[in-house]
């Protein structure tokens, strides 16, 4: 049973459903889940500023919201909000996983198909090809 749980969220509905998602598997494991919240952040020309349409704190207080209705639930906790650089989500979330010794990683698709994941380089698909262990995409 996966006993441990990271589950990697947005702003999007689809993250609303994730963390349901890791909240049902954590009830029935009695497991503890760690909530990531990625900001990614474009770099701006030659400054090197790195710059994010998301303030932190949007990004606390959605890694709080989930953290506060899952132990609400039961169950054991933790939050983490952390920068990264546009595109380099999957292997912040693949890597935040193996530093927890997580058994899981739970995150929505925002439902393309998997051509255009494979064009649009989807952070779900490129998880799932990074991971070494069980992800769960949530539609």
């Amino acid at each position: 049973m996966y006993e441990k749980i990271l589950v990697a969220i947005d702003h999007s509905e689809i993250s609303v459903r994730a963390l349901d998602a890791a909240l049902s598997l954590a009830l029935l494991s009695h497991g503890e889940v760690w909530v990531l919240h990625l900001r990614e952040r474009e770099m701006m020309g030659k400054t090197g500023l790195m710059t994010s349409a998301e303030s932190s704190d949007e990004a606390g207080a959605d890694a709080s919201a989930a953290v506060e209705a899952l132990t609400r639930a039961g169950i054991k906790a933790h939050g983490v909000v952390r920068d990264t650089a546009f595109g380099h989500a999957a292997r912040e979330i693949v890597s935040d996983a193996a530093e927890h010794g997580v058994d899981v990683i739970v995150m929505g698709s925002r439902g393309r198909g998997d051509l255009a994941g494979l064009v649009l380089g989807s952070t779900a698909h490129k998880v799932i090809h990074l991971a070494d262990r069980p992800v769960l995409v949530v539609r």
